[in-house]
């Protein structure tokens, strides 16, 4: 038997779930099926021998609903390859329709931004090999990491952060470097070309003019722009056409055409076809280093990593690399040093400045039995430090992790813009065709516009097969399919770059977008609006007893309970410097309180229903006790000797950026709730003191997934912020899961987006970054969608030069780029 999980499309309601689930557990080979609706997903196990993956699926689209496979027992393994030679949105494209083609491939995505194809295939129907083979058959090549696999099964060795991630950050540079030297190449020689055109034109004629610029031309088209052509071909081998394409058309064709003036009397294109390639190259070299640019994160991610680390054998110290590090060894950190990794500090004390995780500029006072984060950096003290997680476990390859699936996810609106995409370039192609023949079917009509608007570079004179070959060149070289390509990730790469940078790890483009539709934010209490500590905040003595003899006999009897609340009554009395007697004859009645002698006086702590068992009198108290359980506090009552001698008040204190934080996101128009096991009277106080406007209490740990679902029902999209560990249905469950922590203690896997730092004001950041990160999406795809839509009539009336065209083309796909980088000055 084989355990499979389908992702389940268009159940609409409980019952569709129930009647899948129905017809599932009917199908031969099929041994156990659940649906679940509230997660769309459907766990099977099944018999392969009966029944194949496909024959499921068939299944799933027999009833009515559309599954995808999204996990498979011992099959499915996770593949990133550096794909090299990609020069568009639609060379992205057409690979990536290329390896969903193959048989056995679940999922594809290829990013033109990070130049990675990210896959999830079946290792039963295909492999490694046949992939990369298919990557080299469309035209492309394979970067040369080995070690970007992860299997689901489990089995993937790799050590820290992947080969891939290192090699992509390195050699990043280079590609900037091949970049300038290709632009160099045709700028200098089509700058020579257009010297000599002014003196032949202005000057004198130059006898061979014609000959030398043909000459010189050569290099500029072929040799600088040997890429973009081979770019063509690769289109071309596939049946499509690209970006390459067009520019292909717009430089190397009228070159070409201009040959015939060796013959006949024509009009040449030779300084218009090099001015076209040295423009486009120009716009290359900007977006290669725009993009540099916007992928820095990784880069300054992996510079963290420290290289060795100091650690103690049998007394002496020894200088390993960090990749040997095992855990349980025990690391020397010196002052100013790097911790090497993940760890717990066993001896030393010092202040950490943890502000590469974080984002908090203020360094964090560690001691003994305190965790420290990897590649963080130890101030003045010197620490021994005992190695809890290394490699691919530590913090920081998890976070360099994340960022790498944010930067190759996809936002739900650009699924739209990829499907236009791919029939932008045939488009254009035909509106350039449609250009050209409407220029000779209709001249004096184009050329009484051209007249009308009276550009300075028209020459009306010139033949009228000439001005159309012109007009369709300008379509073919304007047109800018990179810019479309280029609006998703480059905003992705740039905010979840800043994210991390400051403690805010984004998982998914589709959390982005899901983000700014949230009619809802909605808190676990303990651990999240509260510290999750409780502490003593009143002290109400009666009948004689003086602070101190409270708290002795309190903190005495509670001293040897388990209960949390008996542990901030032992830290009050620490703080007071008070020192415990022995306890003797104790008992803790469950539900109640405890009970036990003290300095041998019998003492009572606990509950009113606990006096009142022992008929203590409690007429003094009564109002002073509902003043406080009314403040959502919880009173415990203090008896000696048969006699009330006080109330001691515990809370769980609320952070003190709580209320700032929950006026911050009702003042963006999202509703605020709390989600807490607490009785309703102590929750509504507590969110009363917040400002907190919904109240869900009495809650218990397995009920939280429900209530958030009602919640949905009733405001629609809900996010939902915990500690990722014990909330982590609840987290799967929102639209949004935001999981809150402190440094490793935050389960990176279950949310969507996790803050590092264990303040709320990080949600408000969160919030905005993830609205700023959407905001210039949108913007990219306007500037885009609106370049192209003004800049192809313009060229088609034959209004623009190509030359013109040529450099606006270039910065149609820059100006994404700039935009995307314009994040970094969001305030958060």
């Amino acid at each position: 038997m084989k355990k499979i999980t389908l992702k389940i499309d268009d159940m609409s309601c409980a019952s569709c779930a129930l009647g899948l689930e129905k017809g599932l557990q009917e199908t031969d080979g099929i041994e156990s099926a659940a649906v679940n609706f509230a997660a769309e997903k459907a766990y099977l196990q099944y018999d392969p021998e009966v029944i194949s993956r496909e024959g499921i699926l068939q299944r799933v689209i027999d009833a009515g609903y559309r599954g995808e496979v999204v996990d498979q027992e011992d099959d499915l393994v996770d593949l990133s390859l550096k794909i090299e030679g990609m020069h568009c949105a639609a060379c992205a494209r057409g690979l990536e329709a290329t390896f969903k083609n193959e048989p056995g491939v679940l999922s594809a995505n290829v990013n033109l931004a990070t130049e990675k194809a990210t896959l999830k295939f079946d290792r039963s129907k295909t492999s490694r090999g046949k992939l990369e083979e298919l990557v080299v058959s469309a035209g492309y090549s394979v970067g040369k990491e080995k070690a970007g696999v992860q299997e689901a099964a489990g089995e993937s060795k790799e050590k820290g952060v992947s080969s891939e991630t290192k090699e992509r950050a390195e050699t990043a540079e280079p590609a900037v470097e091949k970049a300038a030297r290709r632009m160099w190449i045709a700028a200098f020689f089509a700058g020579i070309i257009m010297v000599l055109m002014m003196i032949n034109m202005f000057v004198f004629p130059i006898p061979g003019y014609f000959t030398i610029s043909v000459i010189l031309a050569f290099p500029a088209i072929f040799i600088a722009g040997k890429e973009t052509h081979l770019g063509t071909l690769r289109a071309l081998k596939r049946g499509s056409a690209n970006m390459d394409t067009l520019v292909t058309l717009g430089s190397a064709l009228p070159y070409l055409l201009s040959f015939l003036k060796f013959w006949f009397p024509l009009t040449t294109f030779v300084e218009m076809a090099a001015s076209i390639m040295a423009l486009h190259l120009v716009g290359r070299f900007l977006e290669t280093k725009a993009k540099g640019r916007a992928s820095q994160a990784i880069k300054k991610l992996l510079a963290m990593e420290a290289k060795t680390a100091r650690v103690i054998e049998n007394g002496e110290e020894m200088e390993i690399p960090v990749d040997e590090l095992q855990p349980g060894q025990v690391m020397l950190v010196r002052p100013g040093e790097k911790i090497p990794t993940d760890g717990v500090v066993v001896s030393g004390s010092s202040s950490v400045d943890e502000s590469m995780a974080t984002g908090e500029s203020m360094p964090v006072e560690k001691r003994e039995n305190d965790e420290v984060i990897g590649a963080t950096i130890n101030g003045q003290g010197a620490l021994q430090v005992r190695a809890t997680k290394v490699g691919k476990d530590t913090f920081l390859a998890q976070v360099i992790r994340l960022v790498e699936e944010a930067q190759g996810s996809k936002v739900p609106i650009q699924e739209f813009a990829d499907r236009v995409t791919g029939y932008f370039v045939p488009a254009v192609l035909l509106i350039a065709l449609g250009s050209f023949i409407s220029w000779l079917v209709f001249p004096e009509f184009h050329r009484s516009v051209v007249e009308a608007v009276s550009p300075p570079w028209a020459n009306l004179a010139a033949p009228g097969l000439t001005l159309a070959f012109m007009a369709a060149t300008a379509v073919l070289v304007i047109s800018c399919p990179c810019a479309l390509g280029l609006a998703t990730p480059t905003a992705l790469m740039v905010g979840s770059g800043i994210g991390a940078e400051r403690g805010i790890l984004i998982r998914s483009g589709e959390a982005i977008q899901t983000m700014k539709d949230v009619g809802l934010v909605a808190f676990d209490k303990t651990g999240t609006l509260t510290r999750g500590k409780p502490k003593v905040t009143d002290i109400v003595t009666l009948n004689g007893y003086g602070e101190h003899d409270l708290i002795g006999f309190a903190a005495g009897i509670e001293a040897v309970s388990e209960h949390p609340l008996g542990a901030a009554l032992v830290e009050k009395a620490d703080q007071m410097g008070l020192k415990l007697a022995e306890v003797s004859e104790f008992n803790s009645i469950t539900g109640q309180g405890v009970e036990g002698k003290v300095k041998g006086k019998a003492v009572l702590a606990g509950s009113k229903r606990l006096m009142n068992s022992k008929d203590i009198q409690l007429d003094g108290a009564l109002s002073q006790i509902e003043k406080l359980e009314g403040e959502g506090k919880t009173a415990i009552l203090i008896a000696v000797e048969g006699e009330l001698a006080g109330v001691v008040a515990v809370a769980d204190t609320i952070k003190d950026e709580a209320v700032q934080a929950v006026a911050e996101l009702e003042k963006m128009g999202m509703k605020t709730a709390m989600i807490t096991g607490d009785n309703l009277v102590t929750a509504e106080a507590i969110a009363a003191q917040i400002g907190i406007g919904r109240v869900v209490a009495e809650v218990l740990p397995e009920g939280k997934v429900e209530e958030v679902h009602r919640l949905q029902d009733e405001y629609g999209l809900v996010a939902m912020v915990g500690d990722g560990i014990n909330d982590a249905p609840a987290l799967k469950q929102a639209n949004v899961g935001i999981a809150i922590g402190t440094g490793t203690d935050v389960a990176i896997e279950a949310s969507d987006i996790t803050l590092v730092r264990g303040d709320l004001q990080s949600v408000v950041s969160a919030v905005r970054l993830s609205k700023a990160t959407f905001q210039k999406i949108r913007q990219n795809y306007f500037w885009a969608w609106f370049y192209n839509a003004v800049a192809i009539p313009v060229a088609f009336m034959g209004l623009l030069h190509p030359i013109i065209g040529a450099g606006a083309m270039a910065l149609s796909s820059l100006n994404v780029v700039l935009n995307s980088l314009r994040l970094k000055k969001a305030e958060l």
